[in-house]
């Protein structure tokens, strides 16, 4: 059985996609097609299903794949453990993130990544959705939510704490409110999906309904909106460090502490070993954020 085979395999299994999947290992679509055909043929069974579209594994290409990873991990290791070969990631990663978490925390990072890894490729994707990784053929993603997904694996880069703030002028002309109860009375300008905002009281958890005039999908939008004076909004102190820094906004509500257990994730599929990319571009991310990230110095 070839190990080279067995890269393609792998490759394509993340990406669903034979010719990109070979383009990465440097092979034309021709070649990687024929390589995939000798492992099947060698297996004696069809791993992956071709459609014009993209291709996915079968039944046997599904069970197959974690085996095939664990050969080529056993392999690399093996070469590792005497100074043969070159270790170095490489490849293409594609990633999945939030859109402004992205824009603000994972794009400044990639120059210093890209010249710590010159053998890697970066393929990033910017969305609020919750992508499917194994559909869209992701290797990592990064999300700032509760997880609930028993098939991926999770590791912590870093925490995700938040806030209530307002603009000093919505204040001067709205007043402050001086307990949860009182949002009621004043403008919430909510995220989507995220209107029931739970504080830590004198008298346990409380849940308000946050109400108001605008709802919106993007945390960099309610922030600025936030900022011009539209209303009271939640925020993450990574998206609104700044503004604070500023005075463009200010925290309110300090003495009832948002309940939440939400932090800066990276998950991958369970079913997959931690290819060497993925977990350096964790460590990578986990250093430049640090213990204490910058957003609260």
């Amino acid at each position: 059985m070839n190990n080279e085979h067995l890269r393609l395999f792998v490759r394509i299994a993340v990406t669903q996609n034979i010719s990109m999947a070979g383009s990465e290992l440097d092979l034309s679509p021709p070649v990687a097609s024929m390589h995939i055909n000798k492992l099947e043929e060698a297996l004696g069974v069809k791993l992956i299903h071709r459609t014009t579209r993209k291709v996915s594994l079968t039944e046997e290409g599904r069970a197959f794949l974690p085996h095939a990873e664990e050969v080529l991990n056993a392999v690399d290791s093996a070469k590792a453990s005497v100074g043969a070969g070159s270790f170095t990631p490489q490849g293409t990663i594609r990633i999945a993130a939030p859109s402004s978490f992205a824009r603000m925390h994972i794009v400044p990072a990639l120059k210093g990544f890209v010249e710590q890894y010159p053998d890697l490729k970066v393929d990033l994707r910017q969305s609020d959705s919750i992508v499917d990784m194994v559909e869209g053929g992701f290797d990592i993603a990064i999300r700032n939510a509760s997880l609930n997904d028993s098939t991926l694996v999770a590791r912590k880069l870093t925490a995700d704490h938040r806030i209530v703030c307002a603009s000093p002028d919505y204040i001067k002309q709205h007043g402050e409110p001086k307990t949860p109860q009182e949002l009621s009375n004043h403008q919430c300008i909510t995220l989507s999906g995220l209107d029931t905002w739970v504080f830590n009281t004198p008298d346990g958890l409380k849940k308000i309904k946050a109400k108001g005039a605008i709802r919106i999908d993007n945390g960099e939008s309610i922030r600025d909106l936030c900022i011009n004076g539209a209303g009271l909004t939640l925020c993450s102190l990574w998206c609104a460090y700044k503004a604070l820094k500023k005075g463009e906004l200010v925290e309110v509500l300090k003495d009832y502490p948002l309940e939440s257990n939400t932090d800066i994730w990276a998950v991958y599929p369970s079913s997959r070993l931690l290819a060497p990319k993925v977990r350096a571009f964790i460590d990578y991310l986990k250093s430049y954020y640090g213990v204490k990230p910058y957003w609260l110095e």
